[in-house]
């Protein structure tokens, strides 16, 4: 008898062991995490400019869309923003979607923009429009862009 519980006692150990099964990301935390960031990098973009804010919330590997070009990465990003670059101008987003993958390592977000500007004739100009931004975690937890 005693031998029998010792056999199990050891096999329940074992078992315990030898369990791979992964815990699942708490995903309502994965989400606010995302769109944290999104709020950080619209921030970023009021108070420090829209080339730096880019630049700054760029994965190393971020593409950007602005047809009929892709930019990549930070550094080539940060200069594309620089030469448009233009006093007065402001760039505001929030995202109306939100969504992250099972495993946690990657998300996307789409909403509405804002952009103005004052033109050289002194012309305020608006255009509004949708973003979609893929969001990819990177090893210190952060969220960076890697599309735009």
């Amino acid at each position: 008898m005693r031998s029998n519980f010792i056999f199990l006692l050891c096999s329940l150990c074992l078992f315990i062991a030898c369990d791979k099964t992964e815990q699942k990301p708490d995903r309502d935390a994965l989400l606010d995490e995302i769109r944290a960031a999104e709020k950080a990098f619209n921030d970023m973009a009021q108070d420090s400019g829209i080339a730096k804010a880019f630049a700054h919330f760029a994965a190393p590997d971020a593409v950007l869309n602005r047809s009929p070009r892709l930019i990549k990465g930070p550094d080539s990003i940060r200069v594309f923003y620089e030469a448009a670059s233009q006093p007065g101008q402001n760039l505001s987003w929030s995202p109306t979607f939100v969504d992250v993958s099972n495993d946690g390592t990657l998300g996307y977000t789409y909403g509405n923009f804002n952009f103005s500007m004052i033109d050289s004739t002194g012309t305020e100009r608006k255009s509004q429009g949708i973003f979609h931004t893929v969001w990819k975690r990177q090893a210190d937890g952060s969220w960076k862009y890697v599309w735009d």
